[in-house]
């Protein structure tokens, strides 16, 4: 998603169309839209800036301190540059942020996680900082001539929406700072406490009510280990000595790589924060497919074939689903299932609200996939609820794209991936 970025700039490629009719699934995300569909004075300009986002008509989008542009073309394809400016917090205000954020462990874990909790922005707002947008924050600007929002702005505003549905970070570089330079920051005050608290100090209790009341008070968090920039290498297995019965030298060596980046995967999530998601135990045919991932030797790829029951051409398009989503996106490759009771009401009130009625494809269904009449694209819903963008290649229906959320943005990768050449 992410294309060319530094410090104090990141920028965003184009999305693929949303042919939805929400942009926002994140409260933060809605925020942000009603600031500027509360300000704008022309609702006809909103509906046509939803319009040309949902069309995918938003080039790349730079998202720097104060300021958002992008260049948006009309329906007719005239491009025009349109930016969104953002009042930057003072240095003070930062500070007061910075402070209030430490004092609650929580507030950082939550943005680590890409989440920014309502009782953040309260606490912000009780310390005198709106992080989010209010109404007039919005300020356009646009080549087009139009003093207030325009069309072009208004897409820029709805595309924004969905990069901070993703990452809230993007917000807090509007407002001034550069996550990484957060970071250090929220580091850097983590630990001058914790300094402190290392001292010496008077070990008498303190009576059990007063302990009780400051229950919520959390000390700092240390510092996070460093993730490595990579798996580590694996140990070298060139010996004088001739291999055992049955040890080939090969397969040992991508077991060893798998596993190097298999530790590197878990670490990562592990500095990342605690996650609800339970640990899935792989059965052998998954594991086979997770193995064979950038498998270097075809006698390699073959056996993990053969053990797994699978063709060298299935295994190829089942790495391919685990690469995308893990053992999740595989489940979806290789099962179909046919949903029932509330799952099933959900996924039909979704095809239904997601397209304009002159829009919708003609989709016929089989269990839990949909599939375009007269078309080599189909969709399919996970058990999690996600859905899956599939096409048929030579008779085979193979994944397009990760999952994502709404069954039409889903069906418009499919698009973006038959116009990718083939390799």
């Amino acid at each position: 998603m992410t294309g060319h970025d530094t410090e104090n700039e990141r920028t965003f490629t184009a999305l693929p169309p949303a042919h939805g009719r929400g942009f926002a699934q994140s409260w933060w995300g809605q925020a942000w839209l009603r600031a500027l569909e509360d300000a704008a004075m022309d609702s006809q300009q909103v509906k046509t800036g939803r319009g040309l986002a949902r069309a995918g008509a938003v080039g790349a989008v730079s998202v720097r301190p104060g300021r958002i542009t992008a260049v948006v073309q009309d329906r007719d394809r005239t491009p025009h540059r349109a930016d969104v400016l953002l009042s930057e917090l003072s240095a003070e205000q930062w500070d007061r942020f910075l402070d209030m954020a430490v004092e609650r462990s929580g507030h950082i874990a939550a943005l680590l996680d890409r989440e920014m909790p309502p009782h953040l922005v309260e606490d912000a707002a009780s310390a005198g900082i709106e992080l989010l947008p209010g109404l007039g924050d919005l300020e356009p600007e646009c080549d087009c001539g139009t003093w207030d929002h325009c069309g072009h702005t208004a897409a820029l505003c709805y595309q924004v929406a969905r990069l901070l549905d993703q990452d809230p970070f993007v917000l807090l570089l509007m407002r001034g700072r550069g996550e990484q330079t957060l970071l250090e920051d929220l580091r850097a005050r983590s630990a001058a406490p914790a300094q402190e608290a290392s001292e010496p100090e008077r070990t008498d209790g303190v009576d059990a009510a007063e302990a009780y009341a400051a229950g919520d008070i959390l000390p700092p968090l240390p510092s996070p280990a460093e993730l490595p920039e990579g798996p580590g290498r694996p140990p070298s297995l060139d010996t004088e000595a001739p291999p055992g019965p049955g040890v080939d030298p090969v397969a040992v060596r991508h077991l060893a790589a798998r596993t190097a980046v298999e530790a590197h995967r878990l670490l990562s999530e592990a500095l990342r924060g605690p996650t609800s998601s339970p640990a899935v135990e792989l059965t052998v045919a998954q594991d086979a497919v997770r193995l064979a991932v950038g498998a270097p030797d075809q006698t390699v790829t073959e056996r993990l074939a053969s053990g797994s029951g699978r063709d060298l051409e299935a295994l190829a398009h089942a790495t391919r689903a685990w690469g995308l989503g893990g053992a999740a996106a595989l489940s979806v490759l290789e099962e179909e299932w046919a949903p029932a009771g509330d799952t099933l009401a959900r996924a039909r009130a979704a095809l239904d609200s997601v397209w304009d009625e002159d829009e919708r494809p003609a989709l016929r269904a089989a269990g839990n996939r949909w599939t375009v009449v007269g078309a080599p694209a189909q969709i399919r819903l996970g058990r999690d609820g996600r859905w899956w963008p599939y096409r048929n290649e030579r008779g085979r229906w193979v994944p397009a794209g990760p999952a994502v959320l709404d069954p039409a943005t889903a069906l418009a990768s499919t698009e973006v991936a038959s116009a990718e050449p083939q390799g």
